[in-house]
This record gives C-alpha cells, sequence and structure tokens, in this order.
C-alpha cells in the first residue's frame, strides 16, 4: 500500500543557551491507510519531536525543521501555517497523553468537541453540531453521552477524558492520527479498553496511526511496524515480529531486557539499559549510543569514530549497528532462551 504518511530525512533542531539540540536527526519513516508505526525510545530519544513536527506544531521561530513529509501526498514542510492548520483536525488529528490538561478545565466537554468539529465544518448548525458530538462520544464507548456532552473534565474519569479526547481526534474523520503517549497516565485495565478502541476504529475507518510511545506492551498489541529511535536518529525499523521477535540492534536489546515475561526463566533478573541518554546539545562521535553498550569493546575504535548507517537485515528489516551477524545472532539466540517472546 502507498504509504498516507511518508518523512524523509527529517531533522529537528531548537537553539538552546548551551548549544544547538538536535531533537531528530535525519529520520524517515512512513506510515500506510490501516496500519500503525510505533516510534519507540527513552525520554529524550526525540519521538515527540518528530510527532510534532508531523503535525507542524513547532514554533518556527524556535526551532529550524528540515526535510520532507507529506500527507496525503501534499507536502507540509515549508507551508504556510494557514495551510498546515487546515489540514490538522481534518486530515491529521492528535491525541495527547495527558488528557487531563489538553482539555480546558473551564469548558464543557462537549463544547471543546464542538468546537473542533466547527473550525473545519463552519456552516453546520449547533443541532447539527451537537448530534455529531454526540454520535462521537457514543463511538468511542462514553455512556450516555448527551448528559456527558454537558459535563465539564473533572467529572470524567481518566479512561473517560482520554475517550473524550480521542473523540475530539476523530470528530472529523481524519485520515491519519498521531497518538502521543495516549495510555501512559491510564491503570492497565483502562489501558487496554483505550488500545482495543483504536483498533476498533482504525477498522472501521482505515486510520493510518503513528503512535509514540515507550512502552513495548503496548507495541506488542497493536502496532505493525516499529521505529525505534536513540539520540534523535533511528537505530532499528521494521515489522514488530522482526524487531520484537529477533532484535538486531543493542539498544532494543536493553529496552526488551527491561520488560517482563510470561515465558522464559522465571528466575532470570531484568537488565535495563545502563546509564543515561546523551545530552542532545553534545552527542557522542560514531555511535551515539557507544558509552553505554555492553557490546562497544568488541568493535573497538569503529563505535567512538564511525557513525553505523542502517543496513538491511531482512526484508524490511533495519538496523544500525557496527557489531557482526554473528555476534548479533548469538545474543539473539541467548535473549531468546532467557526471556521468551514479548508476544
Amino acid at each position: 500500500m502507498d504509504p498516507y504518511l511518508r518523512v524523509d530525512d527529517l531533522r529537528v533542531s531548537f537553539t538552546a543557551t548551551d548549544g544547538v539540540v538536535r531533537a531528530v536527526d535525519g529520520v524517515s519513516l512512513s506510515v500506510a491507510r490501516g496500519r500503525t508505526l510505533a516510534v519507540v525510545g527513552e525520554s529524550g530519544s526525540g519521538k515527540s519531536a518528530a510527532a510534532l513536527a508531523v503535525l507542524g506544531l513547532h514554533d518556527p521561530r524556535r526551532s529550524t525543521v528540515t526535510g520532507r513529509i507529506t500527507v496525503g501526498g501534499r507536502p507540509l514542510v515549508g507551508r504556510p501555517e494557514t495551510e498546515v492548520r487546515r489540514l490538522r483536525g481534518r486530515d491529521m488529528a492528535v491525541v495527547f497523553q495527558d488528557p487531563l490538561s489538553a482539555l480546558h478545565p473551564y469548558q464543557r466537554v462537549g463544547r471543546q468537541i464542538a468546537e473542533a468539529y466547527r473550525v473545519h465544518h463552519p456552516r453546520a448548525g449547533r443541532a447539527e453540531t451537537r448530534r455529531r458530538v454526540v454520535e462521537m462520544l457514543d463511538r468511542v464507548g462514553i455512556a450516555q453521552p448527551e448528559r456527558r456532552f454537558d459535563q465539564y473534565p473533572h467529572e470524567f474519569s481518566g479512561g473517560m477524558r482520554q475517550r473524550a479526547m480521542i473523540a475530539m481526534a476523530l470528530v472529523n474523520e481524519p485520515a491519519l492520527l498521531v497518538a502521543d503517549e495516549p495510555t501512559s497516565a491510564l491503570d492497565v485495565t483502562v489501558q487496554a479498553q483505550i488500545l482495543e478502541l483504536l483498533a476498533d476504529l482504525q477498522a472501521e475507518s482505515g486510520t493510518a496511526i503513528l503512535l509514540i510511545t515507550h512502552d513495548l506492551g503496548v507495541v506488542a498489541q497493536i502496532a505493525d511496524e516499529v521505529l525505534v529511535m536513540y539520540a534523535g536518529r533511528a537505530v532499528e525499523q521494521g515489522a514488530v515480529e522482526q524487531v520484537l521477535g529477533r532484535p538486531r540492534h543493542p539498544y532494543t536489546w536493553g529496552l526488551l531486557g527491561g520488560v517482563p515475561s510470561l515465558h522464559g526463566d522465571a528466575d532470570a533478573d531484568l537488565t535495563p539499559v545502563p546509564g543515561h541518554p546523551p545530552s542532545l546539545v553534545d552527542v557522542p562521535p560514531g555511535c551515539p549510543f557507544h558509552p553505554r553498550c555492553g557490546h562497544a569493546a568488541r568493535v573497538g575504535e569503529r563505535c567512538r569514530t564511525e557513525r553505523p548507517e542502517p543496513r538491511p537485515e531482512a526484508a524490511g528489516h533495519r538496523s544500525a549497528c557496527h557489531l557482526s551477524d554473528e555476534e548479533r545472532a548469538r545474543h539473539h539466540a541467548e535473549h531468546a532462551v532467557r526471556t521468551g517472546p514479548i508476544r
């Protein structure tokens, strides 16, 4: 399928007091209708900065965005803000991770969703708008939508607020949904309900979903493809079965090592990634992960001086690492025995 969203060589930088922050450094990705791409990584890896660039939400006075972004075949980078604003909400929409802060506390929930609808349907009357909003509240599983229309955010539970945010994002039936940590503030039961809701809505309308998350359990449940980011760069990318089932980059190994598994050795310790992510003002030369990588000593000077470029591992699976195929195959065999599959 042709991708609805295509991003090529995206670079996002900000000017800070101590230098230039290279939040996104040459990332490329694509998402087709009816498919979900999950972008994963630790805080500070550049996930949200890439998503905000797709939505055209970076302030041009404080940031620089280069590369190519096309939504439905229409380029976004360099277009006037008025044109990009017309696409937001209608062709692409966003669900933020904290619905309590995203919703205005002094306005009724129904009115806020109605405002998002009327921006793109200025001729819609009050009765038509209310009917559409009530329909969307019901569609996302909120009971008694007529009554809930007139309630305030504090009268909703956390799960209901997130459902209301999804209703606001989908009220104009966008073809692309950017979900930025949509389940991070929810308990696991409500999280499962929200993920099931997103999957059902995607099946109904064929929406392309760009999911920003750090939760590999969520990725295993809902994603079709995965892009792993570190220090603003893509270090591994492929189908979810490839990246989670046969990871090829030491950073992905580290992320998976910190995830509990119902399979494998029940007594095995979790092994989180050591150290801390680097400053995006002063990214280490060579492979940016080498200061935290337990395998860098096997490669030697090359990891510290030469930036690895993504190379194909299998059909559609790419990773950026200097380790030999034999070393990575050996690690995969040991990891699979110790932890078992994640999904």
